[in-house]
């Protein structure tokens, strides 16, 4: 059956921005063939910001432009290297996805479609080219969960399982495959700049500034003579707060290669994360980093680090003095954005200096204690009421938090309670509720998700996790 006339994704506007670059950003590409097409997920909360109605959408709608990739439009492979475990690699680029479209959405701002799992490129390097399901499912989860928490990130559009046997080393082999439509501001990279740098084109490296400025940094007079300076200082206080984000989150990305980072300050490409179980900055995400180099507590420093060889690159255009102030200021972007980030999971956002103390008690406190990091936020959510404004012993009483940590804590979020009118009690439940998700992504879970579908093709746990991952 085909509905390619009545398509709503084929329909959209699609826009020729980074097309219009030039090939010597990417490589037109086609799409693997599938031998099979199974939708797995559908998100229509993204169908809304690009001005669809869900109930007009059908399932196969998305098969037949995200899994068949029927219609007219170049697909791109963008080219770029990158800083892998702090090693350069110029052999990178799309090797598994390529650039579907680019179409605003209803809030005026532009967006790309990217695929993950598409089949070989130039870039493959001698890889299949393709995605595990499992892979997808991790990816779902992952976006879905840090959206739900107020991160900035990609999202994924669409995964239609391909019918595909993989063989991996780090699952269970044969394995099913699956191809993901990834929905973010942009596919550009630290990375693209990088390449550039490599190959000595500095001429390209300032036309694709001019594209990034116009596009993405519209706040940004391009007329103005320190346009790329601002350019870079706005690049570190958006990675600053997302890295501020991350740690609040317990979200640990677990491969910040340069590659991996977007030029728009977004979070996206979700492999070996994990979320902490309790606060350990040696948590690592990845069985393969052995030295803790993306550990969960060296993410802002990663961060910065990658910003710092970003600059190579960009002193073709801009003055190193710039880009070095630009770059101390990460750090102080870094604290404030990260105390507000937890005063909001705390539900008292807007405080400063008694802020900055609380978050600090909370942090020891929690690192000491060990008690679970999602799972405190979480019944701090639930549990909040107007007795607490009475007796601090009353707080989190329900809880198993007897240690001595715990009650300075508790005197301390009283003191600060205190201050606060208890009818602000709903503003508070609000708040929590906006930053915390009300069920902990942990790696047992997403396990005990993936058994159910690999052993039974049983997608009800997934279904129902996301629903609760969504749950306002």
């Amino acid at each position: 059956m085909t509905l390619n006339g009545d398509n709503p994704f084929l329909n959209l506007k699609y826009e020729t921005a980074l097309e219009n670059l030039g090939e010597d950003y990417y490589d037109q590409v086609l799409a693997a063939e599938f031998p099979q097409h199974i939708l797995r997920f559908r998100n229509d909360d993204l169908l809304t910001q690009l001005g669809l109605l869900a109930s007009r959408v059908d399932d196969l709608h998305f098969i037949e432009a995200f899994a068949k990739f029927q219609g007219i439009r170049p697909f791109l492979a963008l080219r770029y290297h990158g800083y892998q475990f702090g090693e350069y690699n110029p052999f990178l680029g799309d090797g598994r996805g390529f650039l579907y479209g680019q179409v605003r959405g209803i809030d005026g701002e532009l967006y790309d479609f990217g695929t993950k799992g598409s089949g070989r490129t130039p870039y493959s390097r001698g890889g299949d080219g393709r995605l595990t399901l499992k892979g997808g499912v991790r990816e779902v989860l992952a976006a879905e969960t840090l959206h739900r928490m107020g991160v900035k990130t990609s999202r994924c559009l669409s995964l239609v399982e391909t019918g595909e046997a993989l063989w991996r080393g780090d699952e269970p082999s044969p394995t099913r495959s699956s191809v993901m439509i990834r929905m973010s501001r942009s596919h550009i990279r630290f990375g693209t700049f990088e390449r550039l740098y490599y190959i000595k084109r500095p001429d390209l490296i300032k036309k694709l500034l001019d594209f990034v400025i116009d596009i993405y940094y519209p706040e940004i007079d391009p007329n103005s003579p320190d346009c790329y300076g601002l350019f870079y200082h706005e690049l570190v206080k958006r990675q600053a707060q997302l890295a501020a984000q991350w740690m609040a989150a317990g979200f640990c990305h677990g491969v910040l290669n340069t590659d991996n980072m977007s030029i728009t300050g977004e979070s996206f490409d979700y492999g070996p994360y994990a979320f902490i179980p309790t606060y350990d900055p040696g948590f690592t995400a990845a069985y393969f980093d052995y030295a803790k180099r993306y550990c969960y507590g060296n993410q802002p420093l990663m961060v910065r680090i990658n910003l710092e060889m970003l600059q190579l690159p960009l002193m073709t255009t801009i003055s190193p003095g710039n880009l070095e102030t630009a770059l101390n200021h990460f750090d102080d972007y870094y604290q404030a954005a990260y105390t507000q980030e937890m005063l909001k999971k705390l539900g008292l956002h807007g405080l400063t200096e008694e802020g900055n103390e609380l978050v600090n008690v909370t942090v020891d406190t929690l690192k000491k204690s060990q008690v679970g990091y999602h799972q405190f936020f979480i019944n701090l959510m639930t549990e909040i009421n107007k007795g607490w404004w009475e007796d601090e012993a009353t707080i989190l009483e329900n809880s198993d938090l007897s240690d001595i940590n715990w009650k300075n804590w508790r005197q301390l979020y009283h003191k600060i309670l205190s201050q606060i009118s208890p009818d602000h009690i709903d503003k508070m439940r609000e708040t929590m509720n906006k930053f915390n998700s009300k069920i902990p992504l942990l790696r047992p879970q997403i396990e005990s998700i993936w058994e159910a579908i690999a052993n039974e093709d049983n997608w009800q746990p997934f279904n129902e996790l996301l629903s609760k991952i969504r749950a306002k």
